[in-house]
Parts: structure tokens; C-alpha cells; sequence
């Protein structure tokens, strides 16, 4: 039988090594994500056009249950709106919440021939960290993102805009804000893969004979060291 050929490689998996961007974005009960319970969560996968030119696809979103034995400070959900008891919140166990947003995220990658999803964040480890919390308190095996590593958009908006802050950092952009919308996970992954997208599209690549080498398959991988 002959060898299925290999599907070339995305434009999108050579800029960034073999990494999809996933825009992600959680909405907590509290600041540690040992103690506190993720109560919110949205993905946005970016894709690319026939121009090279990033741009956000659709966002998936659930609210999550709260994991039992898990704290909920009251000021974060004055701060998110979160009414955990309101009929039609419609939230999933952590684990069906995990597999509802991780089945959009291997949709792209399989798009693009991508090994790995990289999580983009604004404050990013902030959503890794909570992300990997409920990963490990499931069980789940197959999380398609890089345990540690992320793209940081405070790091890039301060970068090119001078801001840090994601309200003034979208501003900068020339993208709209509404205050009004601000800590609902849907809306604030819009935005940050917004930013994201507007900061990379202007930013020229400065390319070596290794920059378009994608990783090698997942399996190969050494976490540790990419």
C-alpha cells in the first residue's frame, strides 16, 4: 500500500514552530488557582488568511462548576458578575468544560498541521496556571497545549504600545473597549486575540534557516527543552 503523502505545513504552524496560538481566558474565584475554583472559561484558536495576515476564528466559551472543596471569594464574583445560581448559567463539570473547549483547539491544529497548541494569555500564566490545575484535578491526558510555555501579551503590548494594562493596550491598538463588558471570558479573549493578532501583523519576522523548521511530531518532544 502506498505511503499516505504528508500534509504540508501551514504558513501558520512555520511561524510559530509548530505552535497554534489559542487565545485563553478564565474567569476564577479567587487569585490561587490551588484554592479557588475556576468558574469560567473561553478558547479562541487564530487562524490565517491567504495574505499571511492573523486573525481571530471563533470563540468557544462554558461556564464550569465549581470544583468541590474548592473556594469562591465573593469580591472576585462582584468583580466578574458571575451569579453562580442564575437559571440559565449552564455550566459543566470541569471536565466536560475541558473537552468542550479543547475539541475547537485540535480542530485548528489539525487544520494547520500544528504538533502543539501554545496558550495566549493576557497576564498568561494566570490562565495556564488555573487551566493545568483543572487539567490535573480530572485527569485529563490530552490537553493539546504546552504545559508551560505562553505568549504573553501584556509582554507584547508593553512591548509595542508601552501598555500593560489589556483595557489601555486594546485602546492603543486603535481596537474599541467597553468597560461595561470587561471580565466576561468571552469578551476579554475577543480582545486579547484581537491585540494579539494587530501586534504580529505589524511586526516583521527577522528570519534564520531554522525560524520555518516546525517541530517534530508531539511524541518526539521534549517538553523541558522547546
Amino acid at each position: 500500500m502506498q505511503e499516505e503523502a504528508k500534509k504540508p505545513a501551514s504558513p501558520l504552524a512555520t511561524r510559530f514552530r509548530g505552535f497554534l496560538p489559542v487565545v485563553v481566558d478564565v474567569e476564577t474565584g479567587g487569585f490561587d488557582w490551588n484554592r479557588h475554583a475556576l468558574l469560567e472559561i473561553a478558547v479562541c484558536p487564530i487562524d490565517i488568511d491567504e495574505h499571511g495576515k492573523l486573525f481571530a476564528s471563533e470563540v468557544t466559551s462554558t461556564h464550569v462548576v465549581p470544583a468541590s472543596g474548592l473556594d469562591i471569594d465573593p469580591k472576585s464574583l462582584e468583580i466578574t458578575g458571575i451569579i453562580l445560581d442564575h437559571p440559565f448559567r449552564d455550566a459543566k463539570p470541569e471536565r466536560a468544560a475541558l473537552d468542550l473547549v479543547f475539541a475547537p483547539v485540535r480542530e485548528a491544529m489539525r487544520k494547520h498541521n500544528c504538533q502543539r497548541a501554545i496558550l495566549v494569555g493576557h497576564n498568561a500564566h494566570f490562565d495556564l496556571n488555573f487551566l493545568n490545575a483543572a487539567i490535573a484535578r480530572v485527569g485529563h491526558k490530552r490537553s493539546p497545549f504546552h504545559p508551560f510555555s505562553v505568549f504573553d501579551t501584556v509582554t507584547l503590548a508593553g512591548v509595542a504600545y508601552g501598555q500593560t494594562v489589556l483595557s489601555r493596550a486594546v485602546n492603543a491598538a486603535g481596537l474599541d473597549w467597553r468597560n461595561e463588558d470587561a471580565h466576561s471570558a468571552v469578551y476579554d479573549t475577543e480582545r486579547t486575540a484581537q491585540l494579539f493578532c494587530r501586534i504580529v501583523n505589524g511586526w516583521p519576522m527577522l528570519k534564520t534557516p531554522e525560524s520555518a523548521q516546525p517541530l517534530p511530531p508531539a511524541d518526539e518532544v521534549d517538553t523541558h527543552i522547546v
